[in-house]
Parts: structure tokens; sequence; C-alpha cells
């Protein structure tokens, strides 16, 4: 069946596209929603007046998301958290806290379901973070997790770089240790060996006819 569809379908048409769907589809979920009508002249023409409306506005709406995107990606968003010695959070920092800091540097409500957070933030550190304004246009946030003591994921970094630099040292003597003990075992081993030599030779010796 071919149909005209009225309003945007995610995943299936925008507005103003003219498609063929399953008879059924149409019938029980695009006609009795207003979603789609059926492809007449009439509904044709209509639509496409509605499509050129539909573009004007969307293009006025990423024109102010733009200007929008550009003061959130001259943010930097810092959250205070509990943290471990080892920099994880006790608890965490989510899309709805992200969406309410984002809200308090543009003045406005700012929507979670927006923030494009695949998990939770768990530990300390520096995040870039994107937002979603419109369906055309996205921003990156810079997103900062420090301790309550000042803590940051470089210092969490910096303290675990130098407990390895001072284990290295360790290793190395620890290694000199090991090979100066062989090399005075087998000093050991050889010396005992020239002795015993030196006993069999006279034994030798003693033992030869006048």
């Amino acid at each position: 069946m071919k149909v005209v569809f009225l309003e945007d379908v995610t995943g299936t048409a925008r507005i103003g596209d003219i498609k063929d769907v399953k008879p059924g589809f149409a019938r029980n979920y695009l006609l009795p929603r207003r979603l789609a009508m059926a492809a007449t002249p009439s509904v044709v023409k209509s639509a496409e007046q509605r499509a050129a409306r539909e573009t004007r506005l969307e293009e006025a709406r990423d024109m102010d998301a733009r200007a929008v995107a550009g003061r959130i990606a001259a943010a930097r968003l810092t959250f205070t958290a509990k943290a471990g010695s080892t920099g994880k959070l006790f608890g965490s920092v989510g899309s709805a806290d992200i969406a309410t800091k984002i809200g308090e540097t543009l003045g406005s409500e700012f929507d979670r379901h927006n923030v494009l957070l695949a998990d939770p933030i768990k530990e300390l550190g520096d995040y870039q973070v994107s937002v979603k304004l419109t369906r055309n246009v996205t921003a990156t946030v810079a997103v900062s997790v420090v301790g309550e003591d000042g803590t940051t994921g470089a210092d969490i970094k910096a303290r675990a770089g130098g407990g390895a630099e001072a284990a290295a040292p360790e290793a190395v003597d620890e290694g000199a240790s090991a090979n100066a003990g062989e090399a005075g075992a087998e000093g050991s081993a050889e010396a005992s060996a020239a002795d015993a030599a030196a006993v069999d030779g006279a034994t030798d010796e003693g033992e030869a006819p006048a």
C-alpha cells in the first residue's frame, strides 16, 4: 500500500516521504495514528508543502542549536565526588547529573535523554561527553570528576606511575643479588673440585713404588 508520511516515523520514513508499506502496518498503525495517509494526489501535494515547511523550521532550529553547541563546547563541567585511593567513585556521575549542569550553564532545563552517555562515570578523570541538540546538531562537553579532597584522575595516574618506578630498582637489585649468589656458588664449587684433585694427586704419589 502506498502512503504519504505526515510525521517522522523513526526507522521507517520522514515527513513527506512516499513509500509502499505492508497493508496491515498501514491500517493498524500508521493510519489510525495519522502518521500517514493513502497517497492520493491531493494528500501528496499537501504532504509536500508540509515537508517544505518542516525543512525550513528544521534549518532554523539547527542554526540556533549551533550557537548553543558553541556555548556547551566552551564550558567545563566539574563534579566533586567521594572516591577511594584508586580513583573509583563511591557512586557515579550519570546523564541526569550532566544534564543538570548543562541546564545551569545554559540557563534553561536540558533533557537528560539528550546526553549521549553510554555508561555512568565511575572513576575520577576527564571525559568528553556528546550531547544531542537537534536531529542534525550535536555538541561535545568536557566533564571533570575530582575527589572531595581535590584529587584528580591525573593525580591517581601519577601515583600509580611513581609506584611502578620505585619497584623497578628493587627488581634490578634482587636480580643482581641472585646473579652474585650464583657466581659465588659456582666459584665455591670450582675451588672444592680443585682441592679434591690436589688430594688425589698427593695420594697417587704416595702409593708409587720407590
